[in-house]
């Protein structure tokens, strides 16, 4: 009977440790072996996209510099206000004109939007552009030479609205005029 008793006891015991210490610890590994899992299928993500990341870094290594150069000068990911305006003129100047009255307007999208009621859905536009309104001074050829060589820069500028003004007197052989332009710059967001 003494054997029955602590036989019963000692199954008692058994079943209590597993169901108060066994069963909550294998719980916790269970939980712990699919946090491993979700680890171990992050690190195997992370070394595809750094493969990935190094694929596309050799195909971006393998472009000639100077056509990333010219891509980048087309199409800048940043607005440069300053260096478009420089730019500008350095072009006019080698025709013997200047930019006077450089007015940069403000971008739509960097523009506070007054209210969202009246938006369907988001845009997704991939560039932005700048507006430069300036004012330049010379003769009708030079001009010519100027837009000519503004249409053939790889900076992509669109002409948007252009006023001439004669100026000077009228018995001169190479009359001065007066030119009024606003042009459309873009960049990347």
């Amino acid at each position: 009977m003494g054997k029955t008793i602590s036989a019963v006891i000692c199954f008692i015991l058994a079943g209590a440790i597993f169901f108060l210490y066994t069963q909550s610890a294998y719980s916790q590994i269970g939980a712990t072996q699919a946090q491993i899992k979700q680890y171990q299928d992050a690190l195997d993500k992370a070394a595809q996209l750094q493969a990935l990341k190094q694929q596309l870094l050799s195909r971006y290594n393998a472009f000639n510099p100077a056509d990333v150069t010219r891509l980048q000068t087309m199409l800048p990911d940043s607005v440069d206000n300053i260096g478009l305006i420089l730019d500008l003129d350095n072009l006019a100047s080698r025709h013997g004109m200047a930019l006077e009255n450089v007015d940069v307007s403000t971008p739509q999208s960097a523009a506070p939007q007054q209210s969202t009621a009246g938006i369907v859905g988001a845009t997704a536009q991939k560039y932005d552009s700048l507006t430069l309104h300036f004012t330049t001074y010379g003769t009708y050829d030079n001009f010519r030479s100027f837009l000519t060589d503004l249409e053939h820069s790889l900076r992509l500028v669109d002409l948007v609205s252009l006023t001439v003004a004669k100026q000077g007197t009228a018995g001169t052989a190479a009359s001065a005029y007066s030119y009024d332009l606003t042009v459309k710059t873009y960049w990347l967001k």
